[in-house]
C-alpha cells in the first residue's frame, strides 16, 4: 500500500510539471480535448488528423497520462466475450499508416459498446503518423476502456523507436516538449497488456509462442519491469556502479549501452521470466514441427504445428491469433487453421506490394476476414504481382545485408576458390553465404536473383556484389571500415541518441570517439581506432571540432544500379 501511495504522488508531481505547466496557446487551432473525453472528442481528432493538423503536447501528455493511469489497473492479459450482437474485430500492425485506420473505421464503423476492437500491437515506426495513431487509439480506449483493447506488440519499445523512426517523428513535431513525450511512453509501453483471450477459446498476442510458453506465469509477471525487449536483464542485482561505462565526456551508460537516469536502476523481470514475454512478442509461425531460435529476427523462435496444438491443447484453447508479419493478402492461416496472422499495414513495402486485413470474431462461428488496399490505383492488382513486389523489396534488402559484408565474403569466397578461377560450385557459393551472413536462406533458390551462373551451373562469386555498392562519403575510408559502419548505422545511432541529449545533432570530435568506443566493446568490433579518428576529421568539414552525425550516418548509403530494369512486365502478370 506504501509503494502504491508513493507511485500515485510521483504521478501527481509528474503530471504537474509535465502537462499542468504547459500551457495551451489562443492562437492555437488545432482540436482541444475536453477531459473527461467523450466519443465527440474521437472525431474532433479524426477530423483534425485528415486535415493534417498536429495535437498540442499539452493534450498529447494528458491523453498519455490518463492512459497510463487506466492502464496500471488491468491484467496482463485482457478477457473478452462476444454475442451475435457484439462482434469483436481485431487489427494486426498499423506501424503508423493513418490511412490505414482511417480505411478501417470507414469500412467497419468507430469502436464503440456495440462495436469492439483489439488492436494487436505495432501501432507506431517506420510510417509517418505514429502519434496520430497512438492518440486515436489512446483516446477511444478513454471512452471505450471495457470495449477497446490494446496489446503490446515488440516495437511498443522505446529502444525500437529509436531505431525504426517514432522517436525522430516526436521530436520533429515536437521540439519543444518531445523529450517529456517520449519519458511518458517509456512507461506506458510497460503497462499495455501483453494479450488478449476471447470466448475463453482464442488467444490473441502480438507474435507467438514457444514450446515453453506458460501462460499461468504470464498471467503473474510484473510486466511493468519490461521496458524494453532490447535490454536483457541482470544475472544477480548486482552494484550498477561496478556495471557502468563512463566515457570521457561524462555521460554514464549501463551495462546496455542505456543513460542511468535519476541515479536508479532499472529493474528487470527475472530472465525465465523475460524470455516469455520476449517469445510471445517476437515468435513467428512455421511449416516445420518443433521450436528453434528465430535467427531472422535475433529474438523469439520459430515455432511448428506440434507445439501449437500442444500449448493450444495445454490450455484449453482452439486457435492463435497474432500479427507481426506482413502478408501479401493482409492474412495468412496456418498449422490445420489453428494460428491466424493478421497484419492491418497495407502497402507496407512499397506501393501494391501487398493488402491490409481485420478479422471480426463471434462465440460459435468462424473467423470472418476483410481485406483492403488504401492506394485505389492497386486495389486490384493481381497476387502474383503484389508477390513480385514484396519478393523484388526483400531481395533489395538482403542484397544491402550482402554489400555490407562484402570483404568478409570476397576472403571466404576465395578461400574455397583454389583454383583462382572466380567460379565456385552452387554449394560452396551457398555455404559461404550462410556462414558469413548468419541466414538461414534457401540459397540455392535466391542464387538466380543475386549471382551470374555459368552454363555448367557454376557461379561467378564476384557478381554477388554487382550494380550495388555502399556510397563512400570520402574516398579516404578503408572498406573495410565502410561496411562496418553501413552494417551497424541503426545501433551507432541509438548509441548517439543516448550521448546527444539536446538532440542537436551535433556531436563533437571527442563524443564520437567516445561514442565509438563504447559501440566496439559492446559489439566486439575489431576496427582500429587511427581509421575512426581519421575518419571523423575528414567528416568535420569545417573544421569546427563538431559532426552532424545524422549526415554522416547518412552519407553510407547503399545505391542500386539499374533499379527499372528488373521490374516486371504487367501485361504478362495474371
Amino acid at each position: 500500500l506504501r509503494h502504491q501511495f508513493l507511485e500515485s504522488e510521483q504521478d501527481m508531481r509528474d503530471r504537474h510539471d509535465y502537462v499542468d505547466l504547459i500551457d495551451v496557446p489562443d492562437s492555437y487551432n488545432g482540436p482541444r480535448l475536453q477531459f473527461p473525453l467523450t466519443c465527440t472528442d474521437i472525431d474532433l481528432l479524426l477530423e483534425a488528423f485528415k486535415e493534417q493538423q498536429v495535437l498540442h503536447a499539452h493534450y498529447v501528455l494528458e491523453v498519455l497520462f490518463e492512459t497510463k493511469k487506466v492502464l496500471k489497473q488491468m491484467p496482463n492479459f485482457t478477457h473478452v466475450q462476444t454475442s451475435p450482437s457484439k462482434e469483436l474485430t481485431i487489427c494486426g500492425d498499423l506501424h503508423g499508416k493513418l490511412d490505414d485506420l482511417f480505411m478501417i473505421f470507414y469500412k467497419n464503423g468507430l469502436p464503440s459498446e456495440s462495436n469492439p476492437y483489439v488492436f494487436n500491437g505495432d501501432f507506431v515506426d517506420r510510417g509517418k503518423y505514429s502519434i496520430e495513431i497512438l492518440m486515436i487509439l489512446c483516446v477511444s480506449f478513454l471512452v471505450y476502456p471495457n470495449d477497446l483493447h490494446l496489446n503490446r506488440g515488440n516495437h511498443e519499445d522505446f529502444m525500437m523507436n529509436l531505431r525504426y523512426g517514432f522517436t525522430k517523428e516526436i521530436l520533429h513535431k515536437y521540439k519543444l516538449h518531445g523529450k517529456k513525450i517520449l519519458q511518458i511512453l517509456e512507461e506506458l509501453y510497460a503497462w499495455l497488456p501483453i494479450g488478449t483471450i476471447v470466448d475463453n477459446e482464442i488467444l490473441v498476442i502480438h507474435g507467438g509462442i514457444s514450446e515453453t510458453t506458460d501462460l499461468n506465469l504470464l498471467h503473474r509477471v510484473e510486466r511493468n519491469k519490461m521496458k524494453s525487449v532490447l535490454i536483457p536483464p541482470m544475472e544477480t542485482n548486482r552494484d550498477y556502479d561496478t556495471d557502468s561505462k563512463h566515457n570521457n565526456v561524462g555521460v554514464t551508460f549501463n551495462a546496455h549501452g542505456r543513460i542511468k537516469t535519476n541515479g536508479s536502476p532499472i529493474e528487470h523481470l527475472p530472465k525465465h521470466e523475460w524470455e516469455q514475454i520476449i517469445d510471445i512478442l517476437w515468435s513467428d509461425p512455421r511449416g516445420k514441427n518443433g521450436c528453434f531460435p528465430n535467427t531472422g529476427r535475433g529474438g523469439g523462435c520459430y515455432f511448428g504445428p506440434d507445439v501449437t496444438s500442444k500449448i493450444l491443447n495445454k490450455y484449453q484453447l482452439k486457435m492463435l491469433i497474432r500479427s507481426h508479419e506482413c502478408k501479401p493478402e493482409g492474412y495468412e492461416i496456418c498449422h490445420d487453421g489453428k494460428v491466424v496472422t493478421i497484419f492491418s499495414a497495407s502497402n507496407y513495402y512499397e506501393e501494391g506490394s501487398n493488402r491490409g486485413a481485420y478479422i471480426k470474431l463471434c462465440s460459435g462461428t468462424a473467423p470472418r476476414f476483410f481485406q483492403y488496399q488504401v492506394t485505389k490505383a492497386t486495389c486490384f492488382q493481381p497476387l502474383r504481382q503484389r508477390v513480385y513486389t514484396m519478393e523484388s523489396s526483400a531481395i533489395k534488402i538482403l542484397k544491402e545485408r550482402v554489400i555490407s559484408r562484402k570483404s568478409d565474403l570476397t576472403r571466404a569466397f576465395q578461400l574455397q576458390d583454389h583454383r583462382r578461377s572466380g567460379k565456385l560450385s552452387l554449394s560452396q557459393w551457398a555455404f559461404c553465404m550462410e556462414n558469413i551472413l548468419g541466414l538461414n536462406l534457401p540459397w540455392r533458390s535466391l542464387s538466380s536473383n543475386l549471382v551470374n551462373i555459368d552454363k555448367n551451373g557454376n557461379v561467378e562469386y564476384m557478381s554477388s556484389f554487382q550494380n550495388i555498392h555502399i556510397e563512400k562519403p570520402v574516398q579516404e575510408a578503408h572498406s573495410t571500415l565502410v561496411e562496418t559502419l553501413y552494417r551497424y548505422r541503426s545501433d551507432l545511432e541509438i548509441i548517439f541518441n543516448a550521448i546527444d541529449t539536446d538532440h542537436s545533432g551535433l556531436i563533437s570530435m571527442e563524443e564520437f570517439r567516445a561514442m565509438w568506443k563504447l559501440f566496439s566493446s559492446h559489439y566486439n568490433v575489431l576496427i582500429d581506432d587511427s581509421q575512426v579518428n581519421k575518419l571523423a576529421n575528414v567528416m568535420d568539414l569545417n573544421k569546427d571540432g563538431s559532426i552532424d552525425f545524422h549526415e554522416f550516418l547518412k552519407a553510407f548509403y547503399v545505391v542500386h544500379r539499374y533499379e527499372g530494369l528488373m521490374k516486371p512486365d504487367v501485361t504478362n502478370l495474371v
